[in-house]
């Protein structure tokens, strides 16, 4: 076996090792070499070298987030660190496990005018759980700190970082590890429930005949399906899903924007629930969002075993809980309730999808449409990864298969690293992966696709309107200049000669019958990754949306 010379690095390795965190993502540099050798030089470890750090972070992303364990980023001194930020932050408000090891200067030649040498102790401090700045001598409280930042990655998570200073020489090696670092277990804490507080809440449900349920970004099957059919069927709760929220039942509302926005005020005064009830991360829909802030329920509950987020301002009680943990205990103490909270909107809903139905079958060839076909096209047991901006919203509307798993960075919805994590996704996860993403945010990623791991049956959907679509349907929108070039961004790039550089095979639609037909030949072809890019009429995609939502009532 080849180790690293240098012995702080050899404690790295003989901790991550310990703690079985194999997954580590590689930038090349020279600082960072103890690490290389030490990580690449051990079979025990699946190493990826990935040379853009701001890819690199996202593609690690994606992969915690299939995993559900720490992936690992080592990158070289100054500016490199840098390029993890927007990931990080990603992982930090997602709760995706990520740990960050920099190689740094020793402290002597920060601030002196050495090269490549940047602070970069505690740069991450806004948005990462644990950090463990590192002395350049073997110690046991290295180790603690090595220790710590894994542990709290895994309990609390989220993303961390650790800063390891190396002096040159750096590349030398040694044939035995001459460390034995200490090994900590994390002191899990034990999830308890408080009776009186359960009681007191169940009193509280038992006397409302209006309660919301509203589930935000969830991973698949995680939510027992007795806890599901218990809620479909109490008619003084309705439960209102997303396309993220990975939640599915007949009954449930599954396109909130769909059902609320031809709403008149009455309907909302008549719809504001007196408990509201929370899971999962972040919610999409802006209008639900307004909805709850202006017509506050009187109880809101956040059920999560990390954070509870105050979104609307109403928040009363967070239940320090997983959901099938506190439901199961929960649901027990219910009573069955007369109310009409539940079949009133059950009418709304099936008359919306009625509308929505014929409307569709009469819009043009426009974004709405192209995600109505897509959508419906997706192979059963797949993966869908979705872009943010448009790409996300437009999803909401269209129903998807239950056996489909879905994603989209919603902790900060930035469009900066979609693409890649996508790749990272579909590395993560065995089942066939599909990327639907709008032409900005492609174009933005597109060093996602310099990559040597990206699977064979890893397939893109680009829908190319030619600019960032979603400011057409902000309010202020005029077809001036200054709109066209600093806020939709126009342009005529497309993809075909990306997809020719990086070896993928490339595919073009332009109405819906040769998208229709190029989907069939998309989902065929796994001999290497696919895009399928969409022309869209950049005038005509804002008047289709806007006009679906009046056609609704």
């Amino acid at each position: 076996m080849t180790y690293p010379k240098i012995p702080l690095a050899q404690s790295i390795l003989q901790i991550f090792l310990a703690k079985e965190i194999t997954n580590i993502i590689i930038s090349p540099g020279s600082r960072n070499a103890p690490l290389t050798i030490g990580f690449a030089s051990n079979p025990a470890f699946q190493c990826y070298s990935i040379a853009d750090e701001r890819v690199a972070a996202f593609f690690a992303l994606g992969i915690a987030q299939q995993t559900r364990k720490p992936t690992v980023l080592v990158c070289t001194s100054g500016s490199a660190l840098l390029n993890y930020y927007p990931a990080l932050a990603e992982a930090f408000y997602s709760e995706i496990p990520l740990i960050v090891i920099s190689a740094d200067r020793p402290q002597s030649k920060i601030d002196i005018g050495d090269g490549q040498t940047i602070r970069q102790q505690n740069v991450f401090e806004n948005h990462s759980l644990y950090n463990a700045n590192l002395t350049e001598e073997v110690s046991k409280e290295n180790d603690r700190k090595i220790n710590e930042a894994i542990n709290m990655a895994i309990d609390k998570k989220g993303p961390v970082h650790i800063n390891a200073p190396f002096e040159e020489p750096l590349y030398e090696t040694v044939s035995e590890s001459s460390v034995n670092s200490e090994i900590f277990a994390s002191a899990k804490e034990l999830q308890t429930i408080d009776t009186a507080t359960l009681l007191e809440s169940a009193s509280l449900w038992n006397i409302a005949t209006r309660k919301l349920i509203l589930v935000g970004v969830n991973e698949p099957n995680t939510i027992d399906s007795e806890i599901i059919e218990a809620f479909a069927n109490d008619k003084s709760v309705v439960v209102m899903t997303e396309t993220t929220s990975n939640l599915h039942h007949p009954s449930f509302i599954n396109s909130i924007d769909t059902v609320i926005t031809p709403f008149a005020a009455e309907d909302f005064e008549a719809f504001q629930p007196e408990i509201l009830v929370t899971f999962g991360g972040m919610v999409v829909s802006k209008r639900i969002k307004a909805f709850l802030r202006k017509y506050n329920p009187k109880q809101h509950w956040h059920i999560d075993t990390l954070r509870a987020y105050d979104t609307f301002g109403c928040l009363t009680k967070h239940f320090e809980l997983n959901p099938n943990t506190f439901f199961n205990s929960f649901l027990p103490l219910r009573a069955k309730i007369e109310s009409d909270y539940f079949s009133k909107m059950d009418a709304i809903r099936m008359l919306r999808n009625e509308k929505h139905e014929i409307y569709l079958s009469k819009i043009p060839f426009t974004d709405l449409k192209v995600f109505e076909k897509v959508i419906q096209s997706l192979p059963k047991n797949s993966q869908l990864q979705i872009s943010n901006s448009s790409a996300i919203r437009y999803a909401q509307l269209i129903p998807i298969d239950s056996s489909i798993e879905v994603y989209c960075n919603r902790g900060t919805s930035g469009i900066d690293g979609s693409t890649s994590t996508a790749i990272g996704a579909a590395v993560g996860n065995n089942n066939p992966t599909v990327f639907i993403t709008g032409d900005i945010g492609f174009l933005y990623d597109s060093n996602a696709l310099w990559n040597n791991y990206i699977p064979k049956n890893f397939k893109i959907i680009l829908i190319n309107n030619g600019g960032g679509g979603i400011f057409r349907i902000l309010p202020g929108h005029e077809e001036t200049p200054v709109f066209n070039t600093y806020f939709e961004t126009s342009h005529k790039l497309t993809a075909e000669h990306l997809s020719k550089m990086y070896g993928l095979n490339y595919l073009v639609a332009n109405d819906e019958a040769s998208l229709i037909s190029e989907l069939n030949s998309l989902y065929e072809q796994n001999d290497k990754p696919t895009i399928l890019e969409v022309f869209t009429p950049t005038l005509d995609n804002n008047a289709v949306l806007l006009q679906y939502f009046k056609e609704l009532v």
